[in-house]
């Protein structure tokens, strides 16, 4: 459980995509990573560290190594989680309340967004000498909730029913006699002039923080473990290991959550584009190119499901996974979750030479499971490629629970991963260091 803790103050610092990105920008820096901006001319050095943004809340690192590159070792994971998206106009008022006009951002468990502590974070754009600048806003106090409706008024609360999203999930935020904003807020915390504010991407998180908990507190539960534990501990791998002669790359994507087909999610060339610089700077040929990426190996790193305590009868019968049990690998006959014989046996050797535990999850067969981000992935990196993740439950859920021994497991994992390199040889695999 040795950085379980660090990681529940790194959930606690990443209330919007905004947050978690600029602080992996600032662990990065810290570690020695050198920021690039993608519309600059790149000079980059054998042996140098590096991360690049999209739009401010997509993030790609890369080291390269001291020799000539020969394969790619890369893990991909994302900043979003299901939420409320602030809409354009944001405030609903009556004779009575002020709300909060918002939209349900991916596949949210909507009840467990009631009753709860709320609050705003995000960026703002704002004009600021003639510039239109995007700023942080992250208000960090308790600032709305969604009310139930009492049982007295719905009898059937406790018997199946269905929210509506524009009628029943509208936060609300104060009374008619006030006469404070949110674009007065966002002014007043920002110390700038309301009309200088032209825009914002604004979502409201749950303030509950993140904790560890349980007997022996093996547990971690928080906001956002799906996805942001894969983010943190592919961040702790890459900052501390170095492979000989592989490019080792981190991405943490956005919109993973509704489909990822923006210009920073996974569907994008944002990773494409990374390495095609990368090896441009040093003179690669395509033909050469090619044949790097053909030996390289991508984990898709998105958590995987926990048995459920009240409800085992949801999951297959053989292959079930545990929290603090290890790496879940990841197997569907549909090919939502990339992994096949190949990419599950390189993920089993690593896991043992790291001496990670790790076990298997696959869906019930007549029930449809989620997708990651690695089939979209392949779609643009020719490579060898594997989900993997962390068991957790309630999945989508405003706060999740996961295993804190997990933390470190999948941690060791990826600094295995980051210290190898990966070739592939007429259907035989070679793992070095």
């Amino acid at each position: 459980m040795t950085k379980a803790k660090e990681m529940v103050k790194f959930l606690n610092s990443c209330h919007s995509i905004f947050q978690a990105v600029d602080v992996m920008e600032k662990q990065l820096s810290k570690a020695g990573f050198k920021g690039l901006g993608e519309n600059e001319y790149w000079q980059l050095e054998k042996g140098g560290s590096y991360y690049v943004t999209r739009n401010n809340s997509s993030i790609i690192a890369f080291r390269i190594p001291q020799d000539e590159i020969k394969s790619s070792n890369i893990v991909v994971s994302h900043s979003d989680s299901p939420c409320f998206k602030i809409k354009p106009v944001a405030e609903l008022n009556n004779p009575h309340y002020k709300r909060l006009n918002v939209e349900v951002y991916g596949g949210a468990i909507l009840p467990s967004w009631l009753d709860r502590p709320l609050s705003i974070a995000g960026r703002a754009l704002v004009r600021k000498d003639g510039v239109i600048t995007s700023c942080l806003v992250d208000f960090d106090e308790n600032m709305a909730i969604i009310p139930n409706v009492a049982i007295h008024q719905n009898r059937e609360i406790n018997s199946g029913y269905k929210y509506n999203p524009q009628v029943d999930l509208i936060p609300l935020w104060g009374l008619d006699d006030g006469e404070e904003s949110l674009l007065n807020k966002i002014a007043a915390e920002l110390k700038i002039a309301r009309e200088d504010i032209l825009s914002y991407d604004l979502f409201i998180y749950n303030r509950d923080e993140a904790c560890l908990w349980g007997r022996d507190k093996e547990f971690i539960s928080s906001p956002r473990i799906d996805d942001l534990a894969c983010a943190f501990t592919s961040m702790q791998g890459i900052m501390k290991a170095a492979s000989r002669d592989s490019l080792n790359i981190m991405g943490v994507f956005d919109n993973e959550e509704v489909g990822s087909m923006t210009r920073q999610g996974m569907a994008s060339d944002f990773l494409a584009n990374v390495i095609e610089r990368v090896f441009s700077c040093f003179g690669l040929e395509r033909e050469r190119i090619m044949g790097i990426m053909a030996n390289s190996f991508m984990i898709s790193a998105d958590n995987g499901h926990a048995v459920h305590p009240n409800h085992p009868e949801l999951y297959d019968q053989a292959n079930q996974a545990y929290m603090n049990k290890g790496i879940v690998i990841k197997r569907c006959a549909s090919q939502s979750y990339v992994t096949d014989a190949v990419s599950e046996a390189v993920i089993r050797e690593l896991c043992e030479r790291a001496k990670v535990p790790y076990q298997y999850f696959a869906n019930r067969s007549d029930v449809r499971g989620g997708g990651t981000q690695g089939a979209i992935a392949g779609l643009h990196i020719p490579s060898m490629a594997a989900d993997i993740g962390l068991a957790q439950l309630a999945m989508h859920s405003s706060f999740e629970t996961a295993g804190s021994k997990d933390v470190d497991h999948l941690i060791k994992l990826f600094e295995e991963f980051y210290q190898s390199s990966i070739y592939a040889d007429n259907g035989n695999v070679r793992i070095e260091k």
